[in-house]
C-alpha cells in the first residue's frame, strides 16, 4: 500500500493519504488486540499480541514473524528494539543533538521529532513521511554536521552503497555516533551482488526484498570501516532480561552496527 501511495498519490497529498490508510488499519486492528501481554513504547500501548507481518508469496523467505507489528503504530521488533537501546545504551533522549534520521518510520518519527533536546531532521529520497528528500549518495550538508544518524534498511536498496557509507562518515561529526541496521548474515563471508539482477521476484527471493541490490555478508563491517567509521557489532536483544524480551517480542538475532568518527 505504502508503494501505491508513492507511485499514484502526488507528493503533495502523499502524507495525508498515508496517514488515512494507517487509521483505517488502526479501526480494523486496534479493538482486535487491546490486552496487558506485550508493549510497544513507540505509541506507549499495551495489547493482548502483536499483528503478524511478512510475506506467504515468494519462495525461498520465511513465512509471516507471529506476534511482530504493532497494530496502532506498526513498529515491528526492530523498531521496540532500537528504543530500547535508545533508551539505555544511548544519549539520544538526554543531551542535545542534531539528528539525521534515513527513511523515517512514522510513530519514530514522531516521537523523535518532539523531543525538545533534538534538532531534528528525517530524509529519504521519495518516502512520502520524510522532511526533507535527500540522494543518501549526495547528502546536502556540510562535512561534520550531525552528533547522530539513524540510518535501518536502507543501505541494501543504493546501487554505490560505498559512497553512502562514505557520506554518512563526511556529514557526522567527530565524536558523533550513526546506528546502522541491515539484514545481515553472518553466516555469509562475502557480501552478495549482482546488478544484473533487476526483475523484483528474483530480488525479493535472492535479497530478501524488491527493491534490494544486494545481501550484506561479514564483509559488511569492512565496507563501514573502510570509508574511517570505527564499528562495533552489537546483538543487543541477546543481552536483554527474558521477560523484556518477551514483554516487547524482540528477537535475538537483529544485529546493530555502532559506528563512531
Amino acid at each position: 500500500m505504502i508503494s501505491t501511495i508513492k507511485r499514484y498519490i502526488p507528493q503533495r497529498y502523499a502524507p495525508a493519504a498515508l496517514n488515512l490508510y494507517n487509521s483505517a488499519l488502526n479501526l480494523f486492528y486496534f479493538p482486535y488486540y487491546l490486552g496487558h501481554q506485550v508493549y510497544c513504547p513507540w505509541c506507549n500501548c499495551h495489547f493482548r499480541r502483536f499483528v503478524p507481518y511478512g510475506r506467504t508469496d515468494v519462495p525461498g523467505l520465511h513465512g509471516p514473524t507471529q506476534n511482530g507489528m504493532c497494530p496502532r503504530c506498526h513498529c515491528i521488533d526492530r523498531h521496540r528494539l532500537l528504543w530500547l537501546y535508545f533508551h539505555n545504551r544511548s544519549n539520544i533522549f538526554r543531551d542535545q543533538l542534531k539528528v539525521l534520521h534515513f527513511a523515517p518510520e512514522a510513530y519514530c518519527q514522531q516521537k523523535l521529532r518532539n523531543c525538545s533536546n533534538l534538532d531534528y531532521i528525517s530524509a529519504d529520497i521519495d518516502s512520502p513521511l520524510a522532511m526533507v528528500k535527500v540522494d543518501i549518495t549526495a547528502i546536502p550538508y556540510a562535512e561534520n554536521t550531525f552528533d547522530v544518524i539513524l540510518c535501518s534498511h536502507v543501505l541494501p536498496d543504493i546501487p554505490d552503497d560505498r559512497k553512502a557509507m562514505s557520506e554518512l562518515y563526511r556529514v557526522l561529526k567527530p565524536g558523533g555516533w550513526a546506528l546502522i541496521l541491515v539484514p545481515f548474515h553472518a553466516d555469509q563471508a562475502k557480501t552478495f551482488e549482482d546488478p544484473s539482477i533487476v526483475d523484483p521476484k528474483e530480488r525479493t527471493r535472492l535479497f530478501g526484498h524488491f527493491d534490494h541490490v544486494r545481501a550484506y555478508g561479514r564483509d559488511f563491517i569492512d565496507r563501514l570501516e573502510s570509508t574511517g567509521l570505527t564499528v562495533r557489532q552489537e546483538r543487543y536483544a541477546s543481552e536483554l532480561d527474558p521477560d523484556v524480551v518477551q514483554r516487547y517480542v524482540l528477537f535475538a538475532e537483529v544485529d546493530m552496527f555502532y559506528c563512531s568518527k
